[in-house]
């Protein structure tokens, strides 16, 4: 156990020293505060569209940092032949395996977190046409932002650490004291006098990307134990896309009773499934938690099915 936990760790902190998911987690989380500032004529859908957008910019940087967090976990690390020299040592090629898809999985939950706090802060800002962008707002927030930079380029320059890790860190820390400062001490009006509300509805919402997130994780994973960065990303990516048309291209013929297309719609993410944002601007945010407790439990199965074929592929590997 203590050998899963080390490997576990150690590939968690390996992922968040890696420049590039510094920089996914800081242009994902300004790009979402950057959607509530244009003036948007939408009818009165305005709120509705940052929601959504913001949402969707947290499912594409997740998409991205679990294909660039695989290939950099494992991947690289059976071309350098890091992976050869752990497994030298009374480690399993199942245990080595499961124990990055931890560190992964803790990875890609940082990240999500700093972007459900960007999502969470643009419905706080996102107003109608009746309203008008809060400049105040997105000041605290970008100083918090360069702030937290400036806590690694500190913590580099006087004690010699890490400069990307630290820098991660101290932005997960600043993103959330910035956005509560904001909520608690500023005042931004939605339309007509109503005062701005956090949309917390929106929670669930980003849990469920979370879980999707864990999914395409234990695919790239999967990949990653026989393709570079590359090929992973187009494998991944093309499960996607067949992912969020699995109901038209599957699921209407398995209705009919063909056999093939339910086998394949079983096989294949939904990914319609972990996506709410509709459901929550319909007027059917009143859905309960059991949901999310079943969508965690689907994670679970596809992810540990997908692992089993991962652990597989990764058993006869040749890693020398």
């Amino acid at each position: 156990m203590r050998q899963f936990r080390n490997i576990a760790v150690n590939a968690f902190m390996e992922l968040v020293r890696q420049p590039v998911f510094l920089l996914l987690m800081t242009g994902s989380v300004l790009f979402e505060i950057f959607l509530a500032v244009p003036y948007y004529f939408a009818f009165g859908d305005e709120m509705k569209l940052v929601k959504t957008s913001a949402l969707a910019v947290m499912l594409l940087t997740g998409l991205f940092g679990a294909v660039l967090s695989a290939s950099a976990s494992l991947a690289r690390e059976i071309r350098t032949g890091t992976a050869l020299a752990v497994l030298s040592k009374p480690v399993g090629r199942a245990q080595f395996l499961l124990a990055k898809f931890v560190g992964l999985a803790a990875a890609l939950a940082l990240l999500s977190y700093v972007n459900m706090v960007g999502v969470l802060l643009a419905s706080w800002m996102s107003f109608d046409a009746y309203g008008h962008t809060d400049l105040l707002a997105i000041g605290i927030f970008t100083g918090a932002i360069a702030l937290a930079y400036a806590m690694g380029g500190f913590s580099n320059y006087f004690l010699r650490r890490p400069f990307v890790s630290d820098a991660v860190f101290a932005l997960v820390f600043m993103t959330t004291l910035g956005a509560i400062i904001i909520c608690q001490f500023t005042q931004q009006m939605h339309s007509l006098g109503d005062a701005a509300k956090v949309d917390w509805t929106l929670i669930p919402a980003g849990l469920l990307i979370l879980f999707a997130l864990w999914i395409l994780a234990a695919v790239a994973l999967a990949c990653s134990t026989r393709l570079d960065m590359i090929a992973t990303l187009a494998v991944c990516s093309g499960v996607f896309l067949l992912g969020l048309m699995s109901d038209y291209l599957f699921g209407v013929p398995a209705a009919k009773g063909s056999w093939w297309a339910s086998t394949l719609y079983s096989m294949v993410p939904n990914w319609q499934l972990f996506w709410l944002a509709d459901a929550l601007e319909a007027g059917k945010s009143t859905f309960h938690w059991t949901y999310v407790g079943k969508a965690f439990a689907y994670v679970i199965f596809y992810a540990g099915a997908t692992l089993a074929i991962a652990v597989a592929l990764f058993d006869d590997r040749e890693l020398s």
